[in-house]
């Protein structure tokens, strides 16, 4: 029975670990095709039973089967020391972390801030590097990208959903205080901290240029780095699996915009950054929704666009649109000096000429 088992045809389960990650792609499947190469091979339970026993001596974190193209994004635990290359102050810079979870790959940028605009611009960042647009990105509950936690249905920022429209990536949201949710991510920081940002404690960064490519070196030597069991480095399976996933960047680059809540005043405008708007004159008394990009605001109701009108930097004034104003305010407007000083022109009585003067004034005897 042993020697019979000695001439069975077996395959290279880290071949078949890496397959299962790809789109569609099921032990069924890949049994049969094993099955075509060897018919005397293994039937299908002893083909599943033989990869468990060699999956279940990869460390725990490995046993998860990710769909290639689904990316994990946190922020590392660790700050790194870098000079402020304007004011010369010495900042604690935040540091991003993107992993695709099927082929481990990482991707990793210092940071000012974990604000809105650096989260979405280290996605964008992330994408760029890789060429391609993730089809799935897990994120933390982190205030950037979830307005409101939830177990079920979290609310995404809406600045953050309008990026994932943009780029055409689904926002999942991993639940509250469940970080296996994203244990791939979690594994990625601790990369990132031992392997890219320890070995550069020692050294003076001035601004996040300097430090960036600090961090892109040790990154390319991780990336490169044949990960254990499988033989093959994250670069490698980033190309055979995860690349054909990703979906083509957007041709026009994403506009971050502010979104929020306005109440119309009884002028029917509504103010953003102390200058006022106006809006259709129906929707007095009602909040609105207020999306401010770095040229234009846009008003919207009940899901509908409004009004849009140039942003503007002067603070205290307005910016009107005529269609806006009910019937009578519009025409009372239309009244302007320039108007009523035409109108007295056309009415003004022409004098009479000097004979004429003349004569009217003569007595008649």
């Amino acid at each position: 029975m042993r020697l019979a088992e000695a001439t069975i045809p077996v395959r290279d389960w880290s071949v078949l670990h890496a397959e299962l990650k790809r789109k569609s792609v099921t032990r069924q499947l890949l049994w049969r095709e094993y099955r075509e190469e060897h018919p005397e091979g293994y039937g299908y339970s002893q083909f599943c039973e033989h990869f468990r026993r060699w999956r279940s001596v990869l460390q725990p974190t490995m046993r998860q089967t990710y769909e290639a193209g689904t990316a994990m994004v946190d922020y590392a635990g660790l700050t790194m020391s870098v000079v402020d290359p304007d004011t010369g102050e010495l900042r604690e810079a935040q540091v991003f972390v993107h992993n695709l979870a099927a082929s481990h790959y990482i991707y990793a940028e210092a940071q000012w801030s974990q604000s809105l605009p650096d989260w979405i611009g280290g996605h964008v960042r992330a994408h760029e590097h890789l060429r391609g647009v993730p089809p799935v990105t897990i994120i933390d509950n982190l205030k950037a990208g979830v307005s409101q936690p939830c177990r079920y249905e979290p609310d995404i920022n809406r600045s953050y959903q309008d990026f994932a429209t943009h780029a055409g990536t689904a926002i999942v949201p991993a639940r509250v205080a469940k970080p296996w949710d994203k244990a791939k991510v979690e594994t990625a920081v601790l990369v990132v901290e031992r392997d890219a940002l320890a070995p550069l404690r020692d050294r003076t960064f001035i601004g996040l240029a300097d430090i960036n490519g600090a961090i892109a070196e040790r990154l390319h030597l991780v990336n490169q780095r044949p990960l254990r069991h499988i033989d093959q480095s994250r670069k490698q399976l980033l190309e055979s699996i995860d690349r054909p996933a990703l979906l083509p960047l957007p041709e026009q680059p994403f506009e971050l915009a502010d979104w929020k809540l306005a109440k119309v005043s009884i002028d029917y405008h509504i103010e953003c950054d102390h200058h006022f708007y106006r809006v259709p004159h129906r929707l007095i008394g009602q909040h609105v929704n207020v999306r401010a990009t770095s040229n234009a605001i846009e008003i919207f109701a009940a899901g509908s666009r409004v009004a849009s009108h140039r942003r503007s930097a002067q603070r205290g004034r307005h910016s009107t649109d005529a269609d806006h104003m009910p019937e009578g305010h519009r025409a009372y407007a239309e009244w302007t000096p320039e108007r009523f000083h035409s109108w007295a022109a056309c009415h003004r009585q022409v004098p009479k000429s000097a004979d004429h003067q003349a004569v009217s004034t003569q007595k008649v005897p």
